[in-house]
C-alpha cells in the first residue's frame, strides 16, 4: 500500500529572501557586476515608448496594405530605437535598428525610383 505523508505547515512556508541584490552585488566587490534596470522617465524612455507606438501603428498600415506610408512611419520608430540604442550603449539595439532602417529605406527607395 502506499503512504502519503503531509508535510507540517511550518515545513510548508517559505522564508523570505534578507540580502537583496545590491548587497549581494557589494560583496562581489567588481566592477564587471551590475543591476541591469531600464532607465525610467528619462529622455529613453520617452522616446522608446513613442518609438513603440510608431512601430505598432506602421505595423498597423502594413496590415492595411498602405504602401509606402508604412515604410515612412516605420523609418520614424527605428529611428528612435537607434537613438535609445545609443543612449543605452547596446550593441544590439544600434546593428537591428540600422539593419532595419537601411532595408526599409531601400525599399523607399525602390518603391519611388525602381522600375
Amino acid at each position: 500500500m502506499l503512504s502519503i505523508e503531509f508535510m507540517s505547515d511550518t515545513q510548508n512556508k517559505i522564508d523570505p529572501i534578507q540580502e537583496k541584490l545590491d548587497d549581494k552585488i557589494k560583496k562581489l566587490n567588481s566592477s564587471r557586476v551590475y543591476k541591469k534596470v531600464t532607465p525610467r522617465g528619462d529622455l529613453s524612455w520617452y522616446i522608446k515608448w513613442a518609438s513603440s507606438i510608431i512601430l505598432i501603428l506602421a505595423m498597423l498600415f502594413t496590415s492595411a496594405n498602405m504602401f509606402p506610408i508604412n515604410l515612412w512611419i516605420a523609418n520614424i520608430g527605428f529611428i528612435g530605437w537607434l537613438v535609445v540604442g545609443m543612449l543605452w550603449h547596446d550593441r544590439s539595439l544600434i546593428v537591428l535598428n540600422s539593419v532595419s532602417l537601411a532595408i526599409y529605406s531601400l525599399g523607399i527607395l525602390n518603391h519611388y525610383y525602381g522600375n
